[in-house]
């Protein structure tokens, strides 16, 4: 029941916070500022109904260390993405013409915050956090990967293998995070660095979805396992590969911290 409260509740924000933004249609103050009260409200509706339904503070979005927390996922993130576009304009798969924009940037600040905070929220603070406690990490990590990776089957020029890129370049690796730290503020991070470089910064689409110029006038071609094709960097293989290794070193570090939870037996429960 606490996980459809809280989905409900995080749910009824991030609606009302992406018709707005979806309505100023990249409008660049407005933009940025229904984008992060999106944010904003979502992490306090979290902490509120995490508080009456569970009965405790909500250590994973607390203030203290949230800074740099977030920094670190965000130095991750954007060096992820650099190595991912590096590789791709070294095969040709990456072209950058010129300069873009500035107004674009400012604009997806808000519209990443929005996006990236609702998501983190409801993949791994609700999803794998609350499945982790009754069946294990490695079995949330799946499911709630398999998950966010379904969930973009919706974006557009997404297809099977987009959404399986997704999920483990970004659904396995961004629960991870949150199994080795056991703060939000990380995986956050990564998945707004992320997100900001390849839209903001390179210019290229993110998730199949056209944002405004970024400071790059970048473009994409060739396979869609080298460039991703028009859903955008993140379908390439290299994204995949990134994601693996990245996944790979955050599950090592949560089982040396002891972090990795397992499954709690029937019987136990019953008793």
């Amino acid at each position: 029941m606490r996980l459809l409260v809280q989905l409900v509740a995080v749910g009824l924000v991030a609606f009302g916070g992406s018709a707005l933004v979806g309505a100023v249609r990249w409008n660049v103050p407005l933009t940025l500022v229904f984008g992060l009260a999106t944010a904003a409200l979502s992490l306090f509706v979290y902490a509120r109904v995490v508080r009456r339904t569970e009965r405790r503070a909500p250590i994973e979005v607390a203030t203290k260390g949230a800074g740099p927390a977030f920094g670190r996922g965000l130095l991750i993130g954007f060096g992820m993405f650099g190595a991912v576009i590096l590789n791709i304009a070294l095969l040709g798969g990456y072209e950058v013409r010129g300069l873009g924009s500035v107004a674009g940037p400012v604009a997806m600040i808000g519209f990443t915050a929005a996006a990236v905070v609702v998501e983190e929220l409801i993949f791994r603070g609700i999803l794998f956090r609350i499945v982790e406690q009754r069946f294990g990490t490695w079995t949330s990590l799946v499911l709630s990967g398999v998950l966010f990776g379904a969930a973009h089957l919706f974006n557009p020029h997404a297809t099977l293998w987009t959404a399986t890129a997704i999920a483990i370049a970004g659904g396995f690796m961004l629960a991870a995070a949150y199994a080795a730290t056991r703060t939000l503020w990380v995986p956050i991070g990564v998945h707004f660095g992320w997100n900001f470089a390849q839209g903001a910064i390179f210019g290229t689409s993110v998730s199949g979805t056209e944002a405004p110029q970024g400071l790059l006038d970048g473009v994409t071609s060739g396979p869609l396992l080298l460039s991703g094709g028009e859903f955008g960097p993140e379908a390439s293989a290299y994204s995949v590969l990134g994601g693996v290794v990245v996944t790979a070193v955050f599950l090592r570090l949560a089982w040396k911290r002891g972090n990795i939870v397992r499954r709690v037996p029937a019987a136990t429960l019953a008793g």
